[in-house]
């Protein structure tokens, strides 16, 4: 789950939204909204029933785009499937989020084809309906697979724009966890670039934000950075502070530590003292 509804209230919400007859007070916008739910229950019937509900209930053109939408990603279409919905959505009267949606999912579709050009095309015609609406939460989306587009293909001069710019955005909101992994990637960058200290100084400022929010995955991401960085440096004590720190993180919470901690910290340890091995 998304650590925000568990399974059992998930069920309970679902149950008292859609049994018997009260799937026939649920309009379309919230039968889509409901999909996610089924689908992290892996109830494929109820998620088949809500479909079929919003596409009856669908009140005009809008709705029924949004409900298309959601069809084309469940039955995992051809990519050209969604180019006709993003073309039709932009003709549409006030779905500009709709086409800006579909055409964010055929840029995410050309990313995993390694098709980097085509995906940019698409995210950034995205981006241009995104800045039209204000709406930041989508612009940072998109920025995030820019950034991965240049990082994929060593365009790290790119990659750094972008992150940077991504940063900005998260800084003035109010997701905590995003701008920790903001933070970390631009760190990232920034280290790939050759430039330790920026890197040093945002991989910090992430760890900080994971202690804050006890995210012991941004501890992981972040304190491994800095590991990199100090052997970079040939600081292998600082490196080994870093990842033991990782390990005792992931001890404190009751979490099994990633196996490669332990890997490393072992390497580390030989690199040390060679006349041990």
């Amino acid at each position: 789950m998304n650590g925000e509804v568990t399974a059992q209230q998930a069920k309970k919400i679902i149950s008292m939204l859609t049994d018997g007859g009260a799937i026939d007070n649920v309009n379309a916008p919230l039968a889509l909204r409901l999909i996610p739910l089924a689908e992290e229950l892996e109830d494929l019937e109820l998620v088949e029933r809500l479909l079929e509900h919003a596409e009856k209930v669908s009140e005009d053109e809008l709705e029924s785009g949004w409900v298309e939408f959601e069809q084309l990603k469940i039955v995992d279409s051809q990519q050209e499937k969604f180019v006709e919905l993003a073309a039709k959505s932009e003709k549409i009267n006030g779905a500009e989020a709709l086409a800006a949606a579909v055409l964010h999912h055929i840029g995410l579709m050309c990313l995993s084809q390694e098709n980097y050009d085509d995906c940019r095309v698409f995210i950034t015609r995205s981006m241009r309906i995104r800045e039209q609406l204000s709406d930041n939460a989508g612009l940072v989306y998109s920025l995030a697979v820019l950034e991965a587009c240049d990082k994929r293909q060593d365009n790290l001069d790119s990659a750094l724009v972008h992150g940077t710019r991504k940063l900005e955005l998260l800084t003035n909101s109010d997701d905590g966890e995003g701008l920790m992994e903001a933070l970390s990637d631009l760190a990232h960058t920034q280290a790939s670039l050759g430039t330790f200290d920026a890197a040093i100084d945002l991989y910090t400022q992430s760890l900080e934000l994971s202690n804050d929010l006890e995210d012991v995955s941004g501890q992981f991401v972040a304190r491994w950075g800095l590991a990199d960085i100090c052997e970079i440096q040939s600081d292998y004590q600082g490196a080994m502070i870093h990842l033991s720190d990782c390990l005792h993180s992931f001890i404190a919470f009751g979490l099994q530590p990633p196996v490669q901690i332990r890997e490393r910290l072992e390497a580390l340890t030989n690199l040390e003292n060679p006349e041990s091995n």
